[in-house]
């Protein structure tokens, strides 16, 4: 039954994902890649009049540089709609997702009816400028990060000393990744051998064609990821170095990549979708947004999760599928056995260590992958969750409509 005041998802598309720096969106522009999107959005949902948007809200993790400008509004006017309005949303990696909470949040208060959330980040553009500078970090947080030198370097095992003194805020995510394996011995075995099943599945996904219904034809590009590798070994990933600490587990093959790309959601009430014939795909039914040690961000998908089934009601043993955000497979590791989900139903078509996570992008990927995969394995409850730089975790719950 279709809710007047529901917020429902009516269809989802994105990029390809590229590889950073070195990749097939390197010299692209982020408010040319989303407004591209959104235009392609558009234009296979025709049956929509663009004008009865009312709001576009934009994820983006580190909104500066290029991607400065209230970005949101900047791809508005790029899209040819001049009268739409947009702000930027930063949550860090949460970015999008927190823009689907906010229309959803403004849809069942009543203040809106049709939507538009878009998620975007190009780190390859970080190279001329970027909003977060190290030279303006708060002093008052000096002894913090000395301590994560310390951890760094071998000099001091991590333990968690936030009950009487401030965490590092700023702390690299690399490092809380080492963190959270020390914390929950986490062994690097484990690692390089869920990275493997990353890339498998989504080397099959791929060859199923399961993300052409997601991944837009855009500037000519490829309609595919790049940092999929259909051919690693478990030998191959066991060889890599350890990146951020000479004695550590977390390599660049059981991390996520540095990426580039974009997506965009088409969201309305269950009132508009009523008067206008649309064919939803999932109804957005609760959320949870947590906090906890930032030098531990990691374990952040365990307390949203948690508090998500509460605001709903359920139980975590109530989801079918899980999107769950792989920053570092170090902390999806214990966030899955924290919650006692079956890896299986986790992140079926390959997760962000294979198909990479564009930081403002990802909470709208997550959630519109979620949204084809609950179609594709013919489910009816799922989650998208992530964990946040800072030391946040976020949760989103989506039912089959």
């Amino acid at each position: 039954m279709i809710v007047d005041n529901g917020s429902y998802i009516i269809d989802y598309a994105r990029s390809p994902i590229g590889r950073a720096f070195k990749g097939s969106m390197t010299n692209l522009r982020s408010d040319d890649l989303l407004s591209e999107v959104i235009k392609g959005l558009l234009g296979r949902n025709s049956h929509i009049d663009p004008n009865d948007l009312e709001d576009l809200l934009v994820g983006c993790g580190l909104p500066g540089g290029e991607q400065g400008f209230n970005i949101a509004r900047v791809v508005g006017v790029l899209t040819g709609n001049i009268n739409l309005p947009g702000a930027t949303v930063n949550r860090y990696c949460g970015s999008s997702l927190q823009a689907i909470r906010n229309i959803t949040h403004a849809i069942m208060a009543g203040f809106h009816n049709l939507a538009m959330v878009g998620g975007v980040e190009s780190t390859s553009s970080f190279i001329n400028g970027t909003s977060d500078n190290e030279e303006n970090r708060n002093p008052r947080f000096n002894d913090a990060m000395a301590r994560t030198e310390e951890y760094s370097s071998g000099a001091k095992t991590w333990s968690d000393t936030s009950v009487d003194q401030m965490p590092d805020v700023y702390a690299a995510m690399g490092e809380t990744a080492e963190n959270v394996a020390q914390y929950k011995n986490v062994s690097r075995k484990s690692m390089d051998e869920f990275a493997l099943l990353s890339h498998q599945k989504a080397t099959k996904a791929l060859e199923s064609g399961f993300f052409n219904k997601e991944i837009l034809d855009v500037f000519g590009l490829e309609k595919r990821d790049d940092c999929i590798r259909t051919d690693t070994t478990y030998e191959a990933l066991a060889a890599l170095a350890p990146v951020f600490r000479e004695d550590g587990r977390i390599t660049a093959g059981n991390a996520c990549p540095l990426n580039d790309g974009a997506g965009a959601m088409i969201i309305a009430s269950g009132k508009y979708v009523k008067a206008h014939g649309l064919k939803p795909k999932a109804r957005i039914i609760s959320s949870g947004t947590i906090a906890l040690n930032p030098e531990i961000m990691g374990l952040g998908p365990i307390k949203a999760v948690r508090l998500m089934v509460k605001n709903a009601n359920m139980q975590v043993s109530d989801i079918d599928v899980f999107e769950l955000n792989e920053a570092f497979a170090a902390q999806v590791l214990p966030c899955i056995d924290e919650l006692k989900i079956d890896i299986d139903n986790v992140n079926v078509n390959g997760g962000a260590i294979a198909l990479g996570h564009p930081f403002g992008m990802t909470g709208v990927r997550l959630a519109g992958t979620l949204s084809n995969v609950l179609e594709q394995k013919d489910k009816e409850i799922g989650c998208a969750t992530l964990c946040v730089g800072g030391g946040q975790g976020m949760a989103l719950m989506l039912q089959r409509v």
